[in-house]
């Protein structure tokens, strides 16, 4: 499902017209887009979390000529899923 399948469902399901549905798609992006780039976590019960991790710097190799490289330390959004989504995704109930 791409972003604009995602919309026109949340306008069927809400009733509201296909360009508002775009607007709220749009604002909840932004709204966990900003928080991550704050290092606020988001959390949303029954479905997951958000948050930001820290990816200590490492060497690796260059798979062409297998010279080693130092790969930089990142900053990388994560999405935890909740034990109810999880539970959704595989059928089963929650514990």
């Amino acid at each position: 499902m791409n972003k604009t399948e995602f919309t026109v469902s949340i306008a069927d399901r809400t009733g509201v017209s296909r360009r508002q549905a775009d607007k709220s798609v749009a604002a909840m992006i932004d709204v966990i887009r900003e928080a991550l780039e704050r290092g606020d976590k988001v959390q949303i019960p029954g479905f997951g979390t958000f948050y930001v991790n820290e990816r200590a710097a490492r060497e690796g190799r260059n798979p062409r000529t297998g010279e080693v490289i130092t790969i930089a330390a990142a900053k990388v959004p994560v999405f935890k899923a909740s034990k109810v989504l999880k539970a959704a995704v595989n059928g089963t109930e929650e514990e």
